[in-house]
C-alpha cells in the first residue's frame, strides 16, 4: 500500500502496479496451462478445480490491477508522444506582419 504522503497517480504506485499485473498474468497463465494438463490427465479431480480456481483467482487480480492503472491515467511528469510540443514562440509568419 502507497504511503499516506503519496499521491495515488505518482510513478513508483503505477510501477508497483505496473509489476503486480506483470506478476498476476505470469500466474495466470501458470494456472492455464496447469489446468489443462490436469483436466487431461485427471479430468474432475480436486486438483484440477483447485487449478481453475486459482486461475480464475489470478485471472480476476490482473482484471483488477489492469483496471486500477486504466483510472489512473497517465502519469504526471511523463510527456505523450502524439501531442505537439507547444513552447509559446510565435511562427514564423506571424513574426513578420
Amino acid at each position: 500500500m502507497a504511503a499516506q504522503s503519496e499521491s495515488l497517480g505518482s510513478w513508483p504506485v503505477v510501477r508497483q502496479l505496473r509489476r503486480m499485473r506483470a506478476l498476476y498474468a505470469a500466474g495466470a497463465l501458470l494456472w492455464a496451462a496447469s489446468s489443462i494438463v490436469t483436466a487431461w490427465s485427471s479430468p474432475g479431480s480436486s486438483p484440477m478445480w483447485t487449478s481453475v480456481l486459482l486461475l480464475a483467482v489470478f485471472t480476476g487480480l490482473l482484471a483488477l490491477s489492469s483496471r486500477w492503472l486504466r483510472r489512473m491515467g497517465p502519469v504526471a511528469g511523463t510527456e505523450r508522444k502524439d501531442r505537439p510540443v507547444t513552447h509559446g514562440a510565435t511562427s514564423a509568419r506571424h513574426a513578420r506582419a
